[in-house]
């Protein structure tokens, strides 16, 4: 049995024989052999093998432990780097292992690609240890997050309670990586938590300086007349609430000993806009100018925390623009695409 179903007429007489656990051979060329696999290479060029070819007019490989058909596979890899779907369906684990064996890279990535999409509860332990076996990472990987999201289906199998009795060490290993895993998730969490705060800070710096520089509903400028607007205003969610905090701030009594944590919430805005301003001779929020100055002439400790949040929140805000930017970018095409195929449709309509 050939690997191919057929020898194209340009090669010469086969002079290899792969030998199968069944006893059955494939004919094949050393020459193509040794271009597909180093091992095959080394393994073809031994003294011995080279005198056997003297002696009986061939070379003689054998690949034992797996079916013959999964041999007949690899040999066809090695001719036409290709692989049916049935064959990696049915023998993706033999050939990946033969693809390990024999340093095969590309049909490695094929069969590693192939077993990662029919992962099931049933089979993932089995491909993970395969894997950590063949030195397949991808896989390996792709195993531990299947096994880690769905660990309660998992834990009930057969293959999952042989595990724990017979290799105590890949059990540590996937319950690291579970562990791992939900700090990840946690951080990622905690993460977004801040950014979001960040960005919330930012458009309350911007709404300041709105309510400040133009006025809005409730309150506007000193030097400008109040506006009479009753529509809620839409360039900021938060502007209503930051008006309430402001008109609370100019009326309350507590704020003069610190005793009002709305007023200390607003003390926090002004310090952080003045931190944030570099428009001091033109700005119009109340206390940028003094809360600069001040600063500047009292070095203390906690300006050191206050200067990190002001870059946090440039860094969110920074983030969130670039973001904005390449989602319209991605958008573009979807609408120009959308918009083509509008106008064909109405095109053939007509």
């Amino acid at each position: 049995m050939a690997p191919l179903d057929y020898f194209p007429s340009y090669l010469p007489d086969p002079d290899v024989r792969v030998f199968t656990s069944a006893g059955n051979s494939i004919p094949a060329h050393s020459s193509i052999l040794g271009l597909g696999s180093a091992v095959l290479e080394s393994v073809l060029d031994r003294p011995e093998e080279k005198q056997r070819s003297r002696r009986e007019g061939e070379r003689v490989v054998r690949i034992f432990g797996v079916p013959d058909d999964a041999v007949s596979g690899f040999m066809r890899f090695l001719y036409s780097s290709r692989c049916t779907e049935e064959e990696m369906e049915k023998y993706g684990v033999h050939l990946l292992a033969l693809s390990h064996v024999y340093s095969v890279p590309l049909l490695k990535q094929k069969c590693t690609k192939s077993l990662a999409e029919r992962l099931t509860v049933e089979n993932v332990i089995d491909k993970l240890q395969l894997a950590r076996l063949c030195d397949a990472p991808d896989l390996y990987i792709k195993c531990m997050k299947f096994v880690a999201e769905k660990f309660k289906s998992v834990e009930k199998t057969e293959a999952w309670k042989f595990l724990q009795k017979h290799d105590p060490r890949l059990e540590l290993e996937i319950l690291q990586f579970m562990d791992e895993a939900d700090s990840r998730k946690r951080r990622t969490r905690r993460h977004r938590q801040e950014q979001r705060l960040y960005l919330e800070l930012d458009e309350a710096m911007e709404c300041l300086v709105h309510i400040c520089t133009e006025g809005c509903t409730d309150v506007g400028p000193y030097d400008m007349d109040a506006v009479t607007r009753k529509e809620p205003c839409s360039h900021f969610k938060t502007c209503k609430g930051l008006q309430l905090l402001i008109k609370h701030f100019a009326s309350c009594e507590k704020r003069v000993n610190g005793g009002c944590s709305r007023c200390t919430r607003m003390w926090q805005l002004l310090k952080l806009h003045s931190l944030m301003c570099d428009r001091i001779d033109l700005c119009k929020v109340p206390l940028c100018r003094q809360f600069k100055l001040r600063m500047q002439q009292q070095k203390r400790r906690d300006d050191v925390k206050w200067r990190l949040l002001v870059r946090k929140v440039m860094n969110a805000k920074a983030m969130s623009s670039l973001s904005l930017a390449k989602r319209k970018r991605e958008a573009e095409p979807r609408g120009i695409k959308l918009c083509h195929e509008t106008e064909e449709h109405l095109r053939r309509r007509t």
